[in-house]
C-alpha cells in the first residue's frame, strides 16, 4: 500500500523520470473517490483561498463524506482547476489523438476545442473523447473559406484551383449568393459552431496573384451573409483573422469569436501598424460580447528574425491591453499544433500578462466558454471536482504549472499506473492525523496496534498517506 501511495504522489513526474528508449503508458482514471483536502490552498480567479474541500460522486461538496477515500493535507500546496486549450487542430484526427491526447493530460490541460476537423475525420475521434482519462473536446467541422483561401495551401498536396475545388475536407464559398445555396449542406456538417477565414480581406487585388493562393479568405461580405445564416439556425461563429482589418470585418460581420489577435504573423512582410487594433473596434468588441483567442505563442513557429519579432510582441502587448481595457472576454488558445494551451499561458506571461488575469482565463473563463453548460472552473460545492495539485503559488511562479502533482477529473484520479488506478479507491487517511492511543487491558498493559501493511487491501482500516509529494 505504501508503495502504491508514493506512486499515486509522483505519478505526474513519472514519465520524466523514463528514459527515452521506454514506452509511456497511456493514462487511465481510476473509479470516482471521496476526497478530504484539509488545509487547502486553492486560486479561486483572483487569489488564493484557504480552508478544507471535500469530493464526493465527481463533484465538491460542503461536508465531510461519511467514507473518504483520500484524506490530504495540502502542507502549503496549491489546487487550481485545469487548463482549456481554445485554438488547435492536434486532436482533429485519430493520427493527432494518438499523437497528443495523452500530453494534454500530462500539462493539466483537462478542456479544447479543434477549430477545423473535417465530418469523417472527427467521427473517428469522437468515440476516443468519452474515456474518464482523456480530454474534453469540442469540434469544428465546417471550416469556411473562399477558393483561394486559407488553409489550402497548407492541406492540398498540390495547391492549385482545381485541387481546392475537389476536395471536400474544406467548404469554399465565394459569393453571399453562394452561401445560401450551399447552407444546407455546410448545416448537414453537423457543426455546432463554423469557423470562417478572413485573410487580409482589406486587398482584395492579392486575389490575382498566384502566388498568393490559398492564403487568404472570405469577402467581408460573404463573411456576413454566413454569419447571418449560422445565428439564425442558432449556431455560433469563430472567424480566423490577420490584420486589423480582418478584426474590423469580423465585427461588422457580427461573429461571436475571433481566432487570433491581430499581430500573431506577418506572412505578407506588411508594416507592424497594420494590425494595430484601434481602441474604437477594442469598444465595439466588448459592445458585442465578442471573445477574442489569444494565440500569441504561434508567433514562434515563424522564426523572425530580431527586429520584426520584436515589433509584432509589442503589437500584441498594445493589443492585448487595449482589449483588457476594453473589456473584451479573452480566451487562452495557442494554435501550436505540437503544444497546448499550457505554451500560450508561457508566451502571454512572457508579454507580462497579470498572473492571476492569466490563471483566471487559462482555468476558469476559457474553460466555461468551451463548455457553458457545465460547472467547471470552480471549488464550490455542485462544481465539478476536476483539479491540479501544484507544489506552490502559481500567481508568485508559474514554472510550478510545468510539473502537476496530482491531476484529478471528476473526482477520479488520472495516473499512467494501472495498478494505482485499480487501487486507489481503497480507504486511507492521512499523516497528518494525530496517532491513536493504543486501548489498555485490565491488566493494563496496551494491546499492540496493528500494522496497515498486514491488513487486507479489501479490509476497512486505514492507510497513511502524505500529500508532500517532490517531483522527481
Amino acid at each position: 500500500m505504501r508503495f502504491l501511495i508514493a506512486c499515486l504522489l509522483l505519478t505526474c513526474s513519472f514519465s520524466q523520470a523514463q528514459t527515452p528508449s521506454s514506452p509511456q503508458q497511456p493514462y487511465q482514471a481510476s473509479a470516482p473517490l471521496t476526497w478530504e483536502l484539509k488545509n487547502a490552498r486553492w486560486f479561486d480567479g483572483h487569489a488564493i483561498q484557504r480552508g478544507n474541500l471535500y469530493v464526493e460522486n465527481g463533484q465538491f461538496v460542503g461536508r465531510r463524506p461519511p467514507k473518504v477515500n483520500r484524506k490530504m493535507d495540502m502542507h502549503g500546496q496549491v489546487l487550481i482547476p485545469p487548463l482549456a486549450e481554445a485554438h488547435n487542430h492536434n486532436l482533429q484526427t485519430a493520427w493527432g489523438w494518438g499523437q497528443f491526447a495523452d500530453k494534454y493530460i500530462d500539462e493539466g490541460v483537462f478542456y479544447a476545442a479543434m477549430l477545423c476537423g473535417d465530418p469523417e475525420g472527427v467521427a473517428e475521434v469522437r468515440p476516443l473523447t468519452d474515456s474518464r482519462a482523456a480530454p474534453d473536446v469540442s469540434f469544428v467541422t465546417a471550416c469556411i473559406t473562399s477558393s483561394n483561401g486559407y488553409p489550402l495551401a497548407a492541406v492540398l498536396p498540390e495547391p492549385t484551383p482545381e485541387a481546392a475545388a475537389a476536395q471536400h475536407k474544406i467548404v469554399i464559398v465565394d459569393s453571399p449568393e453562394q452561401a445560401i445555396e450551399q447552407w444546407t449542406a455546410i448545416r448537414a456538417r453537423g457543426s455546432q459552431w463554423l469557423r470562417l477565414v478572413l485573410a487580409h480581406s482589406e486587398r482584395p487585388e492579392l486575389r490575382q496573384q498566384t502566388e498568393h493562393f490559398g492564403r487568404l479568405g472570405l469577402t467581408p461580405e460573404t463573411a456576413a451573409e454566413l454569419t447571418r445564416l449560422a445565428h439564425a439556425d442558432g449556431l455560433h461563429v469563430v472567424a480566423h483573422v490577420e490584420t486589423a482589418a480582418d478584426f474590423d470585418a469580423a465585427l461588422a460581420a457580427g461573429v461571436d469569436t475571433i481566432a487570433h489577435v491581430p499581430g500573431y504573423a506577418n506572412l505578407l512582410d506588411e508594416p507592424p501598424e497594420q494590425f494595430l487594433i484601434a481602441e474604437a473596434s477594442a469598444a465595439r468588441a466588448a459592445q458585442q460580447h465578442t471573445a477574442v483567442i489569444t494565440t500569441t505563442a504561434a508567433t514562434a513557429l515563424f522564426r523572425l528574425d530580431d527586429g520584426p519579432a520584436a515589433a509584432l510582441r509589442e503589437i500584441q502587448r498594445t493589443n492585448l491591453a487595449r482589449l483588457q481595457a476594453a473589456g473584451v472576454p479573452l480566451l487562452v488558445g495557442s494554435d501550436v499544433f505540437i503544444g497546448t494551451a499550457r505554451t500560450e499561458l508561457h508566451a502571454l506571461d512572457e508579454l507580462g500578462m497579470d498572473r492571476a488575469t492569466l490563471l483566471r482565463l487559462a482555468t476558469i473563463d476559457t474553460p466555461r466558454a468551451l463548455f457553458p453548460g457545465r460547472k467547471i472552473g470552480c471549488f464550490e460545492p455542485g462544481c465539478e471536482a476536476s483539479f491540479l495539485l501544484l507544489s506552490g503559488d502559481p500567481i508568485a511562479d508559474l514554472g510550478v504549472l510545468d510539473v502537476p502533482m496530482l491531476r484529478v477529473k471528476q473526482g477520479r484520479l488520472l495516473t499512467r499506473l494501472a495498478d494505482v488506478a485499480a487501487s486507489s479507491s481503497q480507504a486511507s487517511a492521512s499523516t497528518a492525523d494525530a496517532p491513536k492511543t493504543a486501548a489498555k487491558k485490565k491488566g493494563g498493559k496496551a494491546k499492540p496496534a496493528t500494522k496497515s501493511s498486514n491488513k487486507s487491501p479489501a479490509a476497512p482500516a486505514k492507510a497513511k498517506t502524505s500529500s508532500k509529494a517532490k517531483p522527481r
